[in-house]
């Protein structure tokens, strides 16, 4: 009996595997979200999820079947006949019609085509064709995000001159943005599992009418996995198994997701596990970069040995396990309740960028890392489709998150292990709205959101194990609120012309306590209680079959957090950072102008030219504490320094894009970034902007059919020179090349890569790549790594 059931169960499975089909463009073969499948008299009906993919057990062989998009011709064809074509169906696109659906800029779906700003996205499977390590290599990989990486477990983006807490990330619409995230660069994108994100949407510039503080620069928008439901009798099963390894620094990763889905009920589970070693730089490249020599702990004493490989960059290994589960609920087609964990861990990991720091010729630190990076989100969401009076489509998410990380260090041969330790409880409730009066649409919201920070300082000396109570980075028990409301109007002024305009009101609560035992501060406590109006006005206009245009203004602003107003750390070898209690909010004024020129979508070119003018920039300067200038840290004079409103920069930029269509199989494509910065300096001089990235840019020339796809690309980055870095660069003189007048520059440099791929029959994917074929060594700017030098990765994926 027990063998016949699990008969059924495996039969069941397979037919409702069998029953699955995919919706794919004809052009580029890229999968539809939300094509409506339904059939003669509407009776039954199904819409693709983001992976075009649908489920068509509810409609019989023999019936008709259309599918419907917005920009794509009308198909139609029995589910049989679809079975023959190995449950694919390819819609051509529309003539002269661009048309994408984006979540990211009202939190409702909008045609992109409509929109005033720039968003780039892509999906699962650009995901795994590029195979990145991490997500922010994912960002990297598209040519609009410059990614700066301190060491291995790192990541930190740049998008239009701003970095780190004037940037904001949102994962399944909850802000993973705490009251921590520093002015320094920041590695928390690393918690994301690329292998888990079924969608990636970053809206280049501001966005703080819909998301609040920090979306200065821009917003960079997470999707993860989401379960599928299924009428098929007992429900279906599907899933992926993939695995991946790369020579440059003997990356071994696997993956797994599952997938269970009834009528009303659907389940997913994804896992992942990363082992990364240490670090190969390429031959090719300034000898600044090499790693001579490390030093290592042997019977209780500290010893510089040389390094047998120069190449290799030691220590930089790292281990990360990601982990997702997500429970979706939907009675009725007016209710849908979606409930997800998603977890995050990493092992200890080393700041790599500290460890070949020298003072008077010697190897500073004998050990610096990070203690693992630890992330838990869970969220609650409900989704009601309504047509009452003040609303179309409802939206509530209620969500909390952790977030632990932690520092250590060490002097070369000394006893004392500095330690310090963070952790945020975060908690954030949004109610959103969306309501269509004929052709226009209303979108409105609520946001609350609640972190509260605990940190501690250890000194322990390693030799007789003893702890004592040390400095800790942040006052403890501090917390940061937020609370919002916000209102957001698409008007469809004609056919071609849409206008969207925005406002948003924030109030922002901070509180903290510093200890008066352990700091010798002017001030026992900070306060803030303060408030900012934001709004967005802009336009999109389709001229024509061949132009169409974009303009848009916005304001932005980035509230103090905690890391700003209590944060003390050594910045640099010299330097320490005391607290600030009297800040106020920043604010972003931002212009841009965009345009599309669409040649029968046989050449196709964007353009965006933007300016942004950010006024009482929150800026590390130069500070007294208790009239001190220099007091001692950590065993070592320091120069104080302090965030203050201390300046105002400008950044200012240009971003093209070209895509070339040779035949139905080949195309050329390519993007590239100029960014300028300037910030205003004590003095009431200028000098260059730290986040303002160089030049940089990508092409690819890919041919591709149904099976197979070769893709020869190559990236690019400029120089900056010494005169042209930021002064806080120039006084890192260790993280960079030294040019023939002694001084610290970041030199150019470019890579040759070529990518394969190819379905070896059902269900099976193999890929192949050779990254940096011409073995260049080189850091991307501000980085304190050396990128993969050529690199061999082998991945293969099996969907079933």
């Amino acid at each position: 009996m027990r063998f016949f059931t699990s008969f059924v169960l495996i039969f069941l499975c397979t037919f409702a595997k069998a029953q699955e089909i995919t919706v794919l463009d004809k052009e580029t073969s890229q999968p539809i979200f939300n094509v409506a499948i339904f059939n003669t008299d509407k009776s039954k009906s199904i819409l693709t999820n983001f992976d075009g993919k649908a489920d068509l057990s509810r409609f019989s062989n023999r019936e008709i079947i259309f599918f419907r998009h917005v920009s794509h011709e009308e198909y139609h064809s029995t589910k049989r006949q679809v079975r023959e074509r190995n449950n694919l169906v390819l819609l051509e696109p529309l003539q002269n019609q661009l048309t994408e659906v984006v979540l990211s800029v009202s939190k409702f779906e909008q045609e992109k085509k409509d929109l005033p700003q720039r968003v780039v996205s892509f999906n699962q499977k650009d995901i795994i064709t590029s195979s990145p390590q991490t997500s922010a290599d994912l960002l990297q990989a598209s040519g609009q995000v410059f990614v700066q990486k301190s060491q291995l477990g790192g990541g930190s983006p740049m998008i239009r001159g701003f970095s780190t807490n004037r940037l904001l990330i949102t994962v399944d619409g909850v802000r993973m943005n705490t009251a921590i995230f520093r002015g320094g660069n920041v590695q928390n994108i690393i918690s994301i599992d690329p292998l888990a994100v079924e969608r990636v949407e970053v809206v280049l510039g501001p966005g703080s009418v819909i998301f609040g503080s920090d979306a200065i620069g821009g917003v960079m928008n997470f999707y993860t996995l989401t379960p599928a439901f299924s009428i098929a009798k007992g429900g279906s099963f599907s899933g992926k198994a993939y695995t991946r390894y790369a020579t440059a620094n003997d990356e071994k990763t696997g993956h797994v997701n599952f997938s269970y889905g009834k009528k009303k009920w659907a389940f997913l589970t994804s896992a992942s596990y990363s082992d990364f070693g240490d670090m190969r730089m390429g031959s090719d490249g300034p000898n600044e970069y090499l790693r001579h020599e490390f030093v290592v702990r042997r019977d209780g004493q500290d010893y510089i040995f040389e390094n047998e490989n120069p190449k290799v960059q030691a220590p930089t290994g790292y281990e990360q396990v990601n982990f997702l589960q997500k429970i979706r609920f939907k009675p009725s087609a007016e209710w849908d309740y979606n409930f997800g964990v998603i977890y995050s861990t990493t092992s200890d990991f080393p700041r790599y960028d500290r460890l070949y720091r020298e003072r008077d010729g010697v190897l500073r630190s004998a050990e610096w890392y990070y203690g693992p990076q630890k992330w838990l989100q869970t969220n609650f969401q409900i989704n009601k489709v309504g047509n009452g009076q003040i609303y179309d489509q409802a939206k509530f998410t209620a969500a909390y998150q952790f977030f632990e990380e932690s520092r250590n260090d060490r002097d070369y041969r000394e006893e004392i292990l500095f330690q310090t330790e963070e952790q945020v409880d975060a908690w954030s409730v949004n109610l959103d709205f969306e309501k269509r009066y004929s052709a226009n649409t209303f979108f409105y919201g609520l946001e609350y959101v609640l972190n509260t920070v605990n940190s501690e300082g250890f000194e322990t000396n390693i030799v007789s194990g003893e702890n004592f109570p040390g400095i800790s980075r942040y006052p403890d028990d501090a917390s940061w609120q937020s609370m919002a409301a916000y209102g957001s109007f698409q008007w469809k002024l004609g056919p071609d012309l849409t206008l969207q305009t925005g406002a948003r009101y924030n109030h922002i609560l901070l509180k903290a306590e510093f200890d008066e035992e352990m700091y010798d501060f002017p001030f026992s406590d900070a306060n803030l209680n303060t408030g900012a109006l934001t709004g967005s006005a802009g336009i999109n206009w389709r001229q024509n079959d061949i132009f169409g245009w974009q303009l848009n203004f916005s304001t932005a602003f980035r509230a103090p957090n905690i890391d700003d107003v209590g944060k003390i750390f050594d910045s640099a070898p010299g330097m320490v950072v005391v607290p600030n209690p009297n800040l106020r909010s920043e604010t972003a004024y931002n212009a841009e102008l965009g345009s599309r020129i669409n040649f029968d979508k046989k050449i196709q070119f964007d353009f965006a030219a933007y300016y942004t003018l950010l006024d009482n920039a929150l800026v590390r300067r130069d500070f007294d504490l208790n009239g001190q200038t220099l007091i001692d840290y950590q065993g070592e004079p320091s120069r104080v320094q302090a965030i203050q409103n201390a300046a105002k920069a400008y950044v200012y930029g240009f971003e093209a894009g070209a895509k070339l269509k040779f035949s139905k199989n080949l195309k050329f494509i390519t993007q590239v970034s100029v960014t300028e910065g300037k910030e205003e300096q004590d003095d009431g001089s200028t000098a260059a902007l730290r986040h303002a990235a160089p030049f940089f840019g990508n092409a690819h020339l890919v041919w591709e059919n149904e099976v197979l796809r070769f893709d020869f690309f190559g990236e690019y980055n400029g120089e900056i020179s010494y005169e042209e870095l930021a002064p806080s660069e120039q006084d890192k003189a260790y993280l960079y090349a030294i040019d023939d007048d002694r001084n610290p520059y970041s030199p150019e440099w470019y890579t040759l890569n070529f990518r394969s791929q190819y379905q070896i029959g059902k269900g099976w994917t193999a890929t192949v790549s050779l990254e940096n074929i011409t073995d260049q060594r080189y850091r991307t700017y501000s980085s304190g790594i050396a990128a993969a030098g050529r690199n061999l990765i082998l991945a293969l994926g099996y969907n079933f």
